[in-house]
């Protein structure tokens, strides 16, 4: 299969949203990251996704919606949390997970009775929704397990061949995935940290967000997805990744101690040229959206550097930096030490 890249244009959209309609596949930019976008209610189209990505089909997939009326058929109700939180940050960043629709088929739900929904404010994916008429599923475009793309160029060098078209909008603002909460329960759970926070929820909800455990910690064994992120070994480069967990001279003195050849650092804005490797820097010590944005690029450098152990400033596990630690600790395969 030949892999097309277009600039957005009426005609690329349109085609876009054709080839979305026939049961193909579209790789195309969001606010978050790029994503691989096939029809939520068309399974054989949506099993194209996880062959493309080599994913695990018990991991569930996000839909992607452009208006609220969407939602009929999509899920079975909307909560009332969930026109809150709708009101406040759709079209965003924010994925909340529902009870499952009749039309939405089992593939895109990994067999489970809820759902993850969001409204991107992309308007490269607005385009492609009104275009096409098509709630797409749609995971990262990366080859499972590797760092998201967020960029058309690194979404070509994983999605090559895979599928037929990928569109270019420019890089992606927020650089991480979206934020699911579930809103089903007897309260509301945070599934994945994203751009917009917990703090952010729960002051439009006036009540608490739990936080999943399995965001800091690994899954239990058996234990069930309910969202994207949580269940394997995510967002990884090839290079050995550890955390290192203290203050920047504590840092500086176990790189320095363990430097050899393929040791690089990934550091905060400013650290890197105090240290007696290489490095990459991924955005501003105790700046979250900074982090978010550069982690993924700083990751997939690292393996175009041919980086082969990482050691990895850590980042504050509140706000937009519980994100990037999430993302973080999974891309070091749980490997932290405290200084």
């Amino acid at each position: 299969m030949k892999t097309q890249v277009l600039p957005i244009t009426p005609e690329s959209v349109a085609l876009a949203a054709r080839l979305l309609q026939q049961g193909e596949l579209v790789a195309l930019p969001t606010e978050t990251v790029y994503g691989i976008a096939a029809d939520a209610r068309n399974g054989e189209a949506v099993k194209k996704i996880f062959e493309a990505k080599g994913r695990p089909q018990d991991n569930p997939l996000i839909v992607h919606i452009c208006g609220m009326e969407m939602l009929n058929g999509i899920v079975s109700e909307v909560p009332e949390r969930a026109k809150k939180l709708a009101a406040a940050f759709w079209p965003g960043p924010l994925t909340m997970v529902m009870p499952r629709g009749p039309e939405v088929s089992d593939v895109t739900c990994a067999g489970l009775d809820t759902v993850g929904v969001r409204m991107p404010s992309h308007p490269v994916v607005q385009q492609v929704i009104k275009a096409s008429g098509v709630a797409f599923a749609a995971p990262s475009a990366n080859l499972s397990g590797k760092p998201s793309p967020t960029n058309a160029p690194d979404t070509l060098a994983d999605m090559d061949g895979r599928l037929p078209l990928i569109l270019d909008g420019g890089e992606s603002n927020v650089g991480v995935e979206s934020t699911v909460v579930a809103v089903t329960g007897e309260h509301p759970l945070l599934l994945r940290p994203g751009y917009v926070t917990k703090e952010q929820m729960e002051a439009v909800l006036g009540e608490e967000v739990l936080v999943s455990p399995a965001i800091l910690e690994k899954l239990g064994d058996g234990e069930v997805a309910r969202s994207p992120g949580m269940k394997y070994k995510h967002y990884a480069p090839k290079a050995q990744v550890t955390i290192l967990r203290g203050d920047f001279d504590k840092y500086r003195a176990f790189v320095d101690a363990n430097k050899a050849d393929g040791v690089w650092a990934l550091c905060f804005d400013g650290e890197g040229a105090q240290l007696g490797v290489p490095f990459i820097e991924y955005g501003k010590n105790h700046d979250g959206v900074t982090q978010a944005h550069h982690l993924f690029t700083a990751l997939r450098d690292l393996d175009k550097h041919g980086a082969q152990v990482v050691y990895a400033r850590c980042p504050e596990q509140d706000g937009v930096s519980m994100a990037v630690y999430n993302r973080l600790i999974r891309a070091a395969a749980f490997r932290v030490v405290d200084l």
